[in-house]
């Protein structure tokens, strides 16, 4: 079914062949909860004949997710805790988040900011705050990296973007502008010359990270929207997140990577699931996700390798937890692991002298 429109509520899902109508009662207890919007692009992707598709398990409510765990939080990564002020995260000391808008093309059912985003959400940043988040940038000069998030910052209109980039180009310290998107990908019709001048307005290098988490939403009208970005000289990195039922096997995982560096994408952080609020449903054991990543090694090119990383509850940062191939067994030997999960020592014994004279 070829669709014009967003469609934003349960009813909507409905009429689109994409929730049984025997479930909408249960999915709008959810909508109540969080937004919902799916894009025509993506629910073109969605297999109506499928119930474990995996396209529909990223935007489609599920019950389930009002069912909230004893570990899990409304602010998982502690963004609130590192902002000193409104639409500024600065957790790391070179660089800070720049959420100048709490909206999303799409909501992603497993999202870690879900109590902050949407309609409902903490809104768009207003012209007096973002005045303040432009001047505590501008006021500390070990801000290397400007990282544009959100929300999703692409569902700004050219002009309003462009406004934001000339902004920091102002700021000589800000060397680096990376931005966080799945436009690319869920509304690809966006990304046009003019949004892609605005994204190079401020003359910083500029990166974009663009958030995939199953092949088949690398389509070629997204391919074609990454093209444009690529030949323009910005630098597209890959965000995936593990999830259960999506992309948790190594076959799955591959040709995500594989289909991400066809598309000039560097896969960059492959993300555990963060603790937000009725997400357990998509989480796998970190052992799980690391026999995963270790099976990935040997498997595909080291150009579509990811970190596997874990962000760190309470505002703690990033923590790369694949399994550690290497260890010390004695001192200046080690054992390491091949991707095979065979052990070998470095360095290794000496090679026999092998005499060969008879």
């Amino acid at each position: 079914m070829k669709l014009d429109r967003t469609l934003r509520n349960p009813a909507d899902l409905v009429a689109a062949g994409l929730l049984p109508e025997a479930r909408q009662a249960e999915a709008d207890a959810v909508a109540v909860r969080y937004a919902v919007a799916v894009t025509p692009a993506m629910a073109a992707l969605i297999d109506r004949g499928d119930p474990a598709d995996p396209i529909a398990r990223q935007f489609v409510p599920d019950a389930r997710e009002l069912q909230t765990t004893p570990e899990e939080r409304d602010d998982p990564i502690g963004d609130l805790s590192h902002s000193p002020v409104e639409g500024i995260v600065h957790r790391y000391p070179d660089r800070v988040l720049l959420k100048a808008v709490h909206v999303c093309p799409v909501y992603c059912r497993f999202c870690f900011r879900r109590e902050m985003v949407g309609p409902e959400g903490l809104g768009t940043l207003s012209p007096d705050a973002l005045d303040r988040a432009i001047g505590y940038i501008a006021a500390h000069p070990e801000i290397w990296e400007v990282i544009l998030t959100g929300g999703d910052p692409l569902v700004l209109s050219a002009r309003r973007l462009r406004e934001m980039m000339e902004r920091l180009a102002t700021i000589d310290h800000v060397r680096i502008v990376r931005i966080h998107t799945r436009v690319p990908v869920v509304a690809p019709e966006r990304i046009d010359a003019g949004l892609v001048a605005a994204i190079r307005s401020s003359g910083k290098a500029s990166y974009l990270a663009v958030h995939a988490n199953h092949a088949r939403e690398l389509t070629p009208e997204a391919r074609a929207a990454c093209a444009q970005l690529s030949d323009a000289g910005i630098v597209l990195l890959g965000q995936t997140v593990l999830l259960r039922g999506v992309n948790d096997d190594v076959e799955t995982m591959a040709a995500l990577m594989r289909a991400m560096v066809e598309t000039r994408i560097k896969p960059y952080y492959l993300h555990h699931p963060d603790l937000a609020p009725g997400t357990a449903h998509f989480r796998v054991p970190i052992a799980e996700g690391q026999a995963l990543v270790a099976a990935l090694r040997g498997r595909i090119s080291g150009l579509c390798q990811p970190t596997y990383i874990l962000d760190i509850p309470g505002g703690h940062g990033k923590a790369p937890i694949a399994a550690n191939p290497i260890e010390e067994v004695a001192p200046g030997c080690h054992a390491v692991t091949d991707f095979r999960g065979q052990r070998h020592l470095y360095p290794p014994a000496p090679e026999s002298s092998g005499d060969s004279t008879s």
